[in-house]
This record gives structure tokens, sequence and C-alpha cells, in this order.
């Protein structure tokens, strides 16, 4: 009977073995990506210069949110000098806390906590490759005609609901 246990044993061992090398395999294939790891990929991927084109939106964004809570107000100049100095400000303020320097660590923070080194690594393969580069290149004008044709999907939408609501509001006032 003892004889018959050390096969056992053996096979025991084996399986133990084999069950450590594979999970010792995928912690290994699961490892987090180091710095250079993700920075390769920013650089890749074009990500600070993305976020310094997005800032000339947010800015217009917010001069147009400026200009329409002053629009049916009538301003002294002084008002409006002063309107002109926290828009100013606060456009000064939007830039330094969405700099790349600043925001930078954060992106290495996020993508270690998103993804695995293979994945950063084969995302910065994608973009160094000419197919990559292509899609960097292509995504402005994308996303431009995805804005346009939603804008198209969804006016129609808009005016139905607004028609709707003003309908519900004169019900209210009967």
């Amino acid at each position: 009977m003892a004889h018959r246990a050390r096969p056992f044993v053996r096979l025991s061992r084996l399986l133990l073995t084999t069950a450590l090398l594979f999970t010792s395999i995928a912690l290994a294939a699961a490892s987090p990506p180091s710095d250079s790891d993700i920075n390769r990929l920013l650089a890749a991927s074009r990500a600070q210069s993305m976020l310094d084109a997005m800032l000339p939106q947010m800015e217009a964004m917010q001069a147009q949110q400026f200009s329409q809570l002053t629009r049916e107000q009538s301003l002294t100049p002084e008002q409006k000098q002063q309107l002109q100095r926290i828009q100013q400000r606060t456009s000064q303020t939007l830039r330094e806390a969405l700099s790349w320097s600043q925001l930078r660590p954060m992106y290495v923070d996020i993508y270690k906590q998103s993804f695995t080194r293979e994945d950063v690594l084969a995302m910065a393969e994608f973009y160094e490759s000419p197919a990559g580069q292509s899609l960097l290149d292509k995504t402005p004008a994308l996303m431009q005609n995805l804005m346009v044709a939603i804008q198209q999907k969804v006016n129609p939408l808009l005016t139905s609901l607004q028609t709707d609501l003003e309908a519900i509001v004169a019900e209210g006032q009967k």
C-alpha cells in the first residue's frame, strides 16, 4: 500500500508544480507596466498633443458660456472689464490645471491601474506602426464628422422634445 502511495505523491507534486508554474507565468504575463513603458505609449499615441489641442476648444466653450450668461444683461464698462478679468483668470487656471506637466503623472497612474505591461507594449507598437499613425492623423476629422452626424440626428429629437415640453407646460397653466 505504501508502494502505491508513492506514484500518487509524485503525481500530486507534479500537479502542484505545474499549477505553480502556470500561476507564475500568469502573474508574469499580467505584470504592471513601467513608467518608461507608459511614457513610450503616451509618446506614440500623441497624448500630450491631443491634450494641447483640447485646451483651445475648452476655452472656446468657456468663452461661449460667459457670452451666454451676459447676453441679455446690460453691463457697465467696469462690469465688462471685471467679467473679462474673471474669464482670463478662469482660462489661465484651466490651462494650468490641464497642463501636460500636471496631468502626465495622473495618466501614468491610471494606465498602470488599467493595463498590463503587455497591453501597454502592444498599444505602443500599434501607435508606432503606420496604421496607428494613420489612425491618429485621421481621428480629429473622424471625431468632427461624428459630432456633425450626431448633431444632425439629435436636433430633430430636441425640437420634438421642446414641442412636447411646451405642450406639457401649456397644459399645466390651464
